[in-house]
């Protein structure tokens, strides 16, 4: 049978419905997802790919950000609706343009601009504030991310800045756009205004029961409860591991001997120095010393001002003649050395000595440093065991005893802000915890959720309380709050249309606030951003530009404050826009000239996204 099948494709009718089945085929877009994307890439613009590292890395950070937004993480449909993956992939795709056009102009980053940048990035920096190895290497382990994937993003990112330093350098909006703007943003108004509280309406009656029911029923949204799901926890990490270790004292004194020469604090100076510009000077300078005349005492008659240059290590002095004559001298001398610029008297006003800590003001920092040693070495045989162990289906409590590490409960809700309880589980991953724990059944064994490098958190669900609608008998009290306060909102709103209605009919604040046991204020003169000590806030300042020059209004504060108001003063600031202000606003220019110049690059490059291999991604990953 195969003999003939090959030798139907031979003939002319089986080449011809081969072309048929092919069209057919590529009709559904198979083409794509087969022949141009591989199963690891998601999308691919020119012959730059995206694969699903890259992907799911970018959506992490989004969704960890659209949580935090929304108080719970969503599913991937509503992620979905709210466009997540598509945003995700215009930037990547973004990202993977500009790489292309900068191959295509042949930049490059050096090594040591590499080494720059890695020593001034603050994540990476110690007590010090200087770059520290081990914090470098935790941060890639818990980011799960390798060396050379962090090196090759700042790579791309230098290659990216200098193609918009190259391209975007001079481009500056015209003078007539940079005037139209200044004009606008610099028009003032000054307003006439009185604010309304509940002393200026009738007190709303208490609310009968039926009203109650009825304001219940239309608001129980507001009122409702939130699911919340009753877990075990189990955290394993190298600083739960470590948190887990205890050494005798014999073991810590030999580390503290071991690191001690790095518990040293050199001695530090604080040096000053003054500029001996003229022959007098330096002869008075020099008369003083020899006389050892005190330098306060010195500068003060000469009328000189000693600069400081800082509170420093001989180490840190770059000048070594600088440095031998500040390190000679005690603490309150000074002396007179020669440079480039002329003589200059160096006085050291403080000596801070050289100190070494004690094994007491080490010891939580030493037990510290040995448990993390001692984790690393242990923890990939303790998650191999725990894995086995839940695969055994043994109890969390159980696991957590053997590995003397603490199982923890919560009563998490979709925020995941109970997941506090873990001490060394960052706030960053309380999302992706809570969501696979939203995604899980009761009753059934649950993966580990893996929060990059060798860290892992287990969790049993125990139980789901589902979210539900409360009686009135729990929310009585508040609800009777929230329809008091509609009530009188409402009641004040009334008043302000009405008081403006007068105002446009002709009469006076002055008299109608009068009737109001109040007076009028005036404002000094704001812009459409507000006032400068924020006495007229933005969104009251809206509400002024909203209407004429001589116009009247109400609004609502950003404080909750009920104002009527007046406009009664109209006009422009003396003051241009500073040059801060022109400078962002040519920024703003190149940043939209840049996003232009992307899409049109991404637009001729095509942008061809893999759908069935994205979606899958995305439910494989964060359910649906």
């Amino acid at each position: 049978m195969l003999d003939g099948l090959r030798v139907f494709a031979k003939s002319w009718p089986g080449k011809i419905m081969g072309a048929f089945l092919l069209v057919g085929v590529a009709g559904f877009g198979i083409n794509n997802v087969i022949v141009d994307l591989g199963s690891n890439t998601v999308a691919r613009v020119g012959d730059a790919e995206i694969n699903s590292r890259q992907f799911l890395r970018a959506y992490q950070t989004q969704l960890n950000q659209i949580t935090g937004q929304l108080g719970s993480v969503p599913t991937t449909s509503q992620a979905e609706a709210l466009g997540l993956p598509t945003r995700v992939l215009l930037s990547l795709s973004e990202g993977a343009t500009l790489e292309t056009l900068a191959n295509r102009f042949g930049l490059g980053v050096s090594e040591a601009k590499l080494a720059q940048m890695l020593r001034q990035d603050p994540s990476f920096h110690g007590t010090l504030g200087t770059f520290d190895p081990e914090i470098f290497n935790q941060v890639l382990q818990n980011s799960g991310w390798t060396e050379a994937e962090y090196f090759t993003v700042r790579a791309n990112e230098a290659k990216r800045e200098q193609i918009m330093l190259t391209l975007m350098a001079e481009a500056n909006l015209p003078a007539v756009a940079r005037d139209l703007i200044s004009n606008y943003a610099t028009a003032t108004r000054a307003i006439d205004y009185i604010t309304l509280n509940e002393t200026n309406v009738e007190t709303p009656a208490e609310p009968t029961e039926e009203e109650l029911a009825a304001y219940l029923t239309e608001h129980q949204l507001e009122f409702r409860t939130v699911e919340t799901r009753n877990v075990k926890l189990l955290n394993l990490s190298i600083p739960a591991l470590a948190a887990t270790k205890s050494f005798d004292d014999a073991t810590i004194a030999a580390e503290y001997e071991a690191i001690k020469g790095s518990l040293t604090t050199p001695e530090r100076r604080t040096i000053q120095q003054v500029a001996l510009s003229t022959p007098e000077l330096q002869a008075q300078f020099a008369e003083a010393q020899t006389a050892g005349t005190d330098f306060a005492a010195l500068v003060a008659e000469a009328g000189v001002t000693p600069s400081t240059i800082g509170t420093l290590t001989r180490d840190q002095v770059t000048d070594p003649t600088l440095a031998a004559a500040a390190f000679g001298l005690e603490e309150g001398g000074f002396t007179i050395i020669s440079g480039i610029g002329g003589q200059r008297a160096i006085h050291v006003p403080e000596i801070q000595p050289e100190s070494q800590q004690t094994l007491e003001e080490v010891r939580d920092d030493i037990v510290q440093r040995l448990g993390t040693a001692e984790a690393r070495t242990e923890i990939n045989d303790i998650l191999d065991q725990v894995e086995e162990l839940r695969a055994a289906f043994q109890p969390l409590e159980d696991i957590g005893a053997r590995f003397n590490l603490p199982v923890y409960e919560a009563a998490v809700t979709a925020g995941g802000a109970q997941l506090s309880v873990m001490p060394t589980v960052a706030p960053t991953d309380y999302a992706r915890i809570s969501q696979a724990i939203f995604n899980a059944e009761e009753d059934k064994l649950t993966p580990a959720v893996s929060l990059g490098g060798n860290a892992h958190v287990w969790f049993d669900l125990e139980s789901i309380v589902p979210a539900r609608d409360r009686t009135l008998d729990e929310v009585r009290d508040d609800v009777a709050a929230a329809l008091r306060a509609e009530r009188t909102n409402n009641a004040l709103l009334a008043l302000s249309e009405d008081i403006v209605a007068r105002l446009n009919a002709g009469e006076a604040l002055a008299d109608i606030a009068a009737e109001l046991n109040s007076f009028p204020q005036i404002s000094s003169p704001f812009t459409r951003f507000g006032a400068d000590d924020g006495s007229v806030d933005p969104t009251v300042a809206a509400a002024a530009f909203a209407g004429g020059p001589e116009s009247a209004g109400s609004v609502v504060s950003e404080s909750g404050e009920f104002l009527v108001f007046q406009v009664v003063d109209s006009g422009t600031t003396a003051e241009p826009l500073t040059a801060d202000a022109v400078e962002m606003i040519n920024a703003e220019a190149r940043n939209g000239l840049y996003a232009e110049l992307v899409s049109a690059l991404r637009n001729d490059a095509g942008l061809r996204v893999n759908d069935q291999a994205l979606r899958q991604l995305l439910i494989q990953n964060f359910g649906e």
